[in-house]
């Protein structure tokens, strides 16, 4: 099957499409951004080609009539235990990585001590995956380094308390050790791996296995790949591989919304204001000057100042009951003016509140120097998901433009790696 795959290398995340040559999306993958760009594009990549093996999977279980209406459950089983296995294949890494840098004077005569540590440490972490990936078990981050992050810090406080030996020791070699492991992506054995999880699973039956196996027989053949991103100067493509982000996103929407006429990206480091013509391709755009005021990284910098996930300032400004004015969506100056702002009494959600809104009045002026906004209107990027900029937004777009349809995808963190992907098949198939 021939496949055609779009890479967006954001700040923060790298996103990957594979489309087929009727521009079909197989499947879509994400990954956290590394200072290893070619990691990263590398991670999404192949993420992207394992939900592209589920979606094969969907349509080879679909033509099995005896499992009519338990399709979903099949698949959330095998994805469940395939995600178990390249967990434990990623901590088996770490634990062999670990060893390796266990040298140095600080561990002068206490290597076997240290070894033996952390043999029992990883002992535990494999046995206790078994709960994390169980049928409803929830998953703060499907990313390795947070998984076996958490649960490192406390088992390994436990055990090192009853060994004797200095937490500190077992964090030094583990802080060295995980930047190596997340610098290299998990194995490329990924027909292998599925047939363990489909061997493990508790609906492992010939029924289900055979159409499986069937799929996973269908060669993926990378016949294009364009990259595009923040990042994409450090992709590991040929620069005819390279499409610039106003394009992708452009484009991107387009295919979520072929009536989109307007695009708000709000991404890590920028802001993007974009006119698409009917067929989608760029005809305006403005965005924000060369720091990152207003974006994400601001978000994410308010986020740290106040203690909280990023996850969770859009519904604690939702709380709100008066918007706080800001003066600076700098994020320079942020911390200053939100201690200012909290030290004058001012409740935290309130002070949220205010800042989503600078945010979205921020991206309002980009996008009245790209054109204006005409019907559609399609919002996205990573901040599309956050329900408070969201919320300022809908009613700015209707102050100033009046009742235009505004379009939030689901999958808008996508839009970049989406156009990429298009454009991947228009390279090829005329």
């Amino acid at each position: 099957m021939r496949c055609f795959i779009g890479i967006d290398l954001g700040s923060t995340t790298t996103k990957a499409v594979v489309m087929d040559e009727n521009t079909q999306v197989l499947g879509r993958g994400i990954t956290n951004s590394r200072s290893n760009y070619d990691t990263a594009a590398a991670v999404s990549k192949q993420e992207a080609l394992i939900d592209t093996r589920l979606t094969l999977f969907r349509r080879a279980l679909g033509s099995v009539p005896e499992v009519a209406g338990k399709v979903d459950d099949i698949l959330s089983d095998l994805e469940r235990n395939f995600r178990h296995v390249q967990f434990l294949e990623q901590l088996g890494d770490l634990e062999e990585t670990c060893v390796r840098n266990i040298k140095g004077p600080r561990f002068a005569g206490k290597e076997k001590g240290v070894q033996e540590t952390l043999a029992e440490v990883f002992r535990r972490l494999r046995v206790g995956s078994d709960q994390l990936f169980a049928a409803g078990g929830k998953r703060k981050s499907d990313f390795f380094r947070d998984l076996a992050g958490s649960d490192f810090m406390t088992v390994g406080e436990a055990v090192c308390k009853d060994a004797g030996i200095g937490f500190d020791m077992i964090l030094n070699v583990y802080d060295k050790s995980i930047i190596e492991v997340e610098n290299r992506p998990p194995s490329g054995d990924m027909e292998g791996k599925f047939i363990r999880a489909l061997e493990k699973g508790s609906m492992a039956t010939n029924l289900i296995a055979k159409p499986v196996q069937d799929a996973l027989a269908i060669p993926l053949e990378e016949t294009y790949v364009v990259g595009t991103g923040y990042g994409r100067v450090r992709l590991p493509f040929p620069k005819e591989h390279i499409r610039s982000e106003i394009l992708c996103h452009g484009l991107g929407a387009h295919m979520m919304y072929p009536e989109t006429r307007t695009v708000l990206d709000i991404g890590g480091q920028d802001t993007k204001g974009i006119q698409v013509d009917p067929v989608g391709i760029v005809e305006n755009f403005q965005m924000n000057d060369r720091c990152a005021a207003g974006c994400g990284r601001y978000l994410g910098y308010i986020a740290d100042e106040m203690n909280m996930g990023l996850h969770e300032l859009g519904p604690l400004a939702m709380n709100s009951t008066k918007q706080v004015r800001i003066n600076s969506t700098c994020t320079v100056f942020a911390g200053a003016e939100l201690r200012d702002r909290l030290a004058l009494g001012e409740k935290r959600e309130d002070i949220l509140a205010g800042l989503h809104r600078a945010i979205i009045l921020r991206a309002m002026s980009i996008l009245s120097r790209a054109g204006g906004v005409k019907d559609q209107f399609t919002f996205t990027g990573g901040v599309a998901k956050n329900e408070a900029a969201v919320r300022e937004l809908r009613k700015l777009i209707k102050e100033n433009y009046g009742d235009v349809q505004i379009n939030i995808n689901p999958d808008s963190i996508y839009t970049g790696a989406l156009g990429g992907a298009t454009f991947a098949v228009r390279a090829v198939v005329n």
